[in-house]
């Protein structure tokens, strides 16, 4: 059908007019059929109203206040927070704790090791063997640690105290280093190891940890029993200086201070026995009588006695007193001893001996201050014993420069100063350590070993310039004690022991002892030597270390047999 083309004009709200095109012209139902649907062809359009136009510009208004909102948040709110999370996140760095070196005894028993749990999962927990007695030997450590933020501010294992301390460089190892790559929300995209940790060196002590707690337990209880304040007992080989054991009474819970247990800090701060104090290298003990073996030692190589040479001993010797004629000084000596040669001296430790071989008496000379200075210092007293990596009271001996120091407002030397010294009294100061050294060098026939705590040590030492001779008397005089003498608490048939005891009075008033032993076995072929004190127990107590030392050799005879024989 054809179409016609009409042309009309109307007129706009101006007036003017508009032309109207033919498809705005309503069609008649003849040709409806005609139209394209799918093309919209026949639909009237139809004007967008003001509603959706209003409901468009809202939502549009929204949207922009959201984005708004949301930037504000990234860039003023938590603009910070996050560009330090996207410059340390993206690629940080993230320590391997290296795990530490093993420490074992000689026989190979861990004493401190490592184990792994779910609350330390980023290194391993040190964990210490329980054995009495060990502490002050194997020590412990101060672990790695973080702030509140998680972040680790100490990254190593510190050693504090004993072979942890001493030998923290090699047991430490390396730490290793891990990086970690991560995306916007924090989840892992990829790790990478850098630098891998390398385990801390495996040391093996020279100690023997059921030998050590043996001792500590003979030294504990008698402790306990006599009232002693503390102790400490040192076992050191004589041609090595490998220490067998070596224990401090009281000692401390090391896995409590690993652990960083408040509790136990505290206990151990408020114990007045001191268990932080390491008796054997840091406890200061006036010696007593176990210097006498020296003294004598220095007499006979100085000449002053023969070994055959008697000295009478009633009881008591007397000086003139240049101040009042009336009222003479008088030493005493612990009982009356009677006629004694060195040997006899040592075994009954008798004083006037001493007194008259280190000062002299009338026709008897001495060695004098200066010479006893020289041979205590030959035999490692008043200086480091050496042991590697422990901290070490040097300790002291009385002479006149010291008393000088000491004592200025009466600096002269006296005497009886010397008496006293040569006895191990007045300013004489020793620890255990420098006491094994005296007692092995005497064994061994004259060497001044340097300890050491590591098994299958190379030895070190020097040689004392003093005859053999001399020695040889002296090692006779400390079996004489043990057969015939003062020292019979360790006479057994099963292992031959020569010792020299000693009890030196201290406080105030003189009203507490200190109690000693030194010794070596077996007597024939010595093969360790040894060290005991218990420390200020009553004065008048009559058991005190020679009894410990019974206790600890019997339960080596029983429990550790094949250090009591000769080699």
């Amino acid at each position: 059908m054809a179409v016609f083309r009409i042309w009309f004009r109307r007129r706009n709200k101006k007036g003017h007019g508009v032309e109207i095109l033919p498809d705005e012209i309503f069609v008649d139902s003849s040709n409806v059929s005609d139209f394209n649907r799918d093309q919209f062809e026949g639909r009237i359009e139809r004007p967008i109203t003001h509603q959706t136009f209003l409901a468009a510009g809202i939502i549009a208004a929204l949207l922009l206040c959201g984005l708004f909102a949301r930037a504000f948040d990234l860039q003023a709110v938590n603009g910070a927070m996050y560009a330090d999370h996207a410059r340390n996140n993206q690629l940080s760095e993230q320590v391997i704790f290296a795990d530490r070196g093993i420490i074992t005894d000689r026989n190979g028993t861990p004493l401190a090791y490592n184990t792994r749990t779910s609350e330390t999962e980023d290194f391993a927990d040190r964990i210490y063997a329980v054995y009495r007695g060990l502490a002050h030997v194997v020590g412990y450590v101060q672990p790695p640690a973080k702030d509140s933020y998680g972040v680790y501010y100490r990254q190593t294992f510190t050693g504090i105290d004993g072979a942890e301390r001493a030998f923290d460089d090699q047991l430490g190892g390396q730490n290793g280093l891990k990086l970690t790559e991560t995306d916007a929300h924090g989840k892992v995209v990829s790790e990478s190891t850098v630098q891998a940790q390398q385990t801390g060196q495996k040391v093996q002590l020279s100690i023997d940890a059921n030998v050590t707690q043996g001792l500590y337990d003979a030294i504990a209880a008698r402790a306990s029993a006599s009232n002693f304040q503390g102790g400490a007992g040192v076992i050191m080989d004589v041609k090595t200086g490998e220490l067998l054991a070596m224990t401090s009474y009281p000692d401390y819970s090391q896995q409590g201070l690993e652990d960083g247990s408040a509790a136990v800090l505290k206990a151990m701060n408020a114990d007045k026995r001191q268990p932080f104090l390491d008796r054997v290298t840091n406890g200061l003990y006036a010696p007593g009588s176990i210097v006498k073996p020296v003294v004598g030692a220095a007499a006979l190589a100085e000449g002053v006695i023969s070994e055959d040479k008697q000295i009478l001993s009633t009881g008591s010797i007397s000086i003139p007193n240049p101040y009042d004629a009336a009222h003479p000084t008088l030493f005493r000596d612990w009982r009356v001893n009677g006629w004694v040669d060195v040997r006899h001296a040592i075994a009954v430790s008798c004083d006037v001996y001493f007194y008259e071989v280190g000062g002299g008496f009338q026709d008897q000379l001495g060695l004098g201050i200066d010479k006893i200075d020289k041979y205590f210092r030959m035999f490692g007293f008043g200086q480091d014993a050496g042991l590697v990596g422990f901290t070490e009271q040097t300790g002291n001996i009385p002479t006149q420069a010291w008393k000088s120091k000491a004592f200025p407002n009466d600096p002269t030397w006296r005497i009886g100063d010397t008496y006293h010294t040569a006895i191990g009294q007045y300013g004489m100061q020793v620890t255990p350590l420098q006491a094994v050294r005296e007692a092995s060098a005497i064994a061994n026939g004259g060497t001044l070993l340097t300890p050491t705590l590591i098994a299958s040590s190379t030895p070190q030492g020097a040689d004392i310039a003093i005859q053999k001779h001399a020695l040889q008397v002296i090692r006779e005089g400390m079996r004489l004690g043990v057969t015939d003498g003062i020292a019979q608490s360790v006479k057994f048939d099963y292992v031959h022991v020569a010792a020299k005891t000693g009890t030196a009075q201290v406080g105030m008033h003189n009203e507490y002892v200190n109690s000693w032993m030194i010794g070596f076995f077996p007597y024939e072929n010595p093969r360790y030597a040894y060290a005991v004190v218990l420390e200020r127990g009553p004065a008048g107590t009559l058991q005190g270390s020679p009894a410990a030392m019974n206790d600890f050799l019997q339960w080596m005879h029983v429990n550790a047999p094949q250090y009591l024989q000769a080699q």
